[in-house]
């Protein structure tokens, strides 16, 4: 005999969180092999765009962060070729150079305390939505993870590799998670890899859904009570830890072993 069918929303909701907590789980893989997944698994998502993006996490010293080798491109990036810098950008460990656009990178760390994993792409569709001067809008239940979470420079600041830049993104971001730059891309500042990274996948979903939807017809809003709902419930740690792991099942179904290999 059915034990639920009259238990209200929110109790079913209560249990669900319970049962997530419980029942999903993810490898207990390094930061290193974290940011070197979520390079593959923006790429295999259309986030790729030449040597341009970055993505960092914390280091375990303070003021240091792990951010990809200038001159790879994020379908090449392995847990091996990432470096380890310092807020002025000096290579601390590993070899090479990092792209000098992560200086603004530094300026939301500083700023952020909350904030473990910056992720910076110019996917197409965001590029796109980035190029009319028009901010980002929610309007679809699978990227409420971004409803009222996401701010929007409107005038590019010029090539992000001064501190101006850095202070003028910042701003732009604020508080939220993610923020659509103007002729540039996106940026997402988030708690974790898993995080930034999943929420980076639905930004340009919901940059995509928009173009669709406006070239047909006038988006309706979404009803505030029930998208806040929605991104609370999407914004859970196990669910961004649950959608991280499916991707890097796909990603490292089409790896080969060996050097190159994400986990290398």
């Amino acid at each position: 005999m059915a034990q639920t069918l009259e238990l209200a929303k929110a109790e079913l909701v209560d249990i669900a969180k319970r049962q997530i907590s419980e029942h999903l789980t993810m490898p207990a893989w390094t930061v290193r092999e974290k940011v070197a997944l979520a390079c593959r698994i923006l790429s295999a998502k259309g986030h790729d765009s030449g040597l341009t993006g970055q993505i960092t996490a914390r280091g375990e010293a303070a003021g240091t962060f792990v951010t990809q080798r200038l001159g790879l491109g994020f379908d090449e990036i392995a847990a091996s070729s990432l470096l380890l810098v310092d807020e002025d950008l000096n290579v601390l460990s590993g070899e090479g150079m990092p792209n000098p656009a992560n200086r603004f990178h530094t300026w939301i760390y500083r700023n952020r305390q909350d904030v473990n994993c910056i992720v910076h792409t110019h996917p197409l569709h965001a590029v796109a939505l980035s190029m009319i001067g028009r901010p980002l809008k929610i309007a679809h239940m699978d990227t409420c993870v971004l409803y009222e979470d996401t701010g929007f420079l409107p005038e590019w600041p010029g090539i992000p590799a001064g501190n101006e830049e850095g202070k003028a993104i910042s701003a732009a971001l604020g508080t939220k998670r993610a923020a659509l730059l103007a002729h540039h891309g996106l940026i997402v500042a988030c708690r974790s890899v898993e995080e930034a990274c999943t929420v980076a996948v639905l930004f340009e979903r919901a940059a995509q859904l928009q173009l669709l939807a406006e070239s047909a017809g006038t988006i309706r809003d979404l009803p505030p009570e029930l998208a806040r709902e929605a991104h609370g419930w999407i914004l859970q740690e196990k669910r961004s830890q649950a959608a991280f792991y499916y991707y890097a099942r796909q990603v490292l179904r089409n790896a080969q072993e060996g050097e190159g290999h994400p986990l290398s």
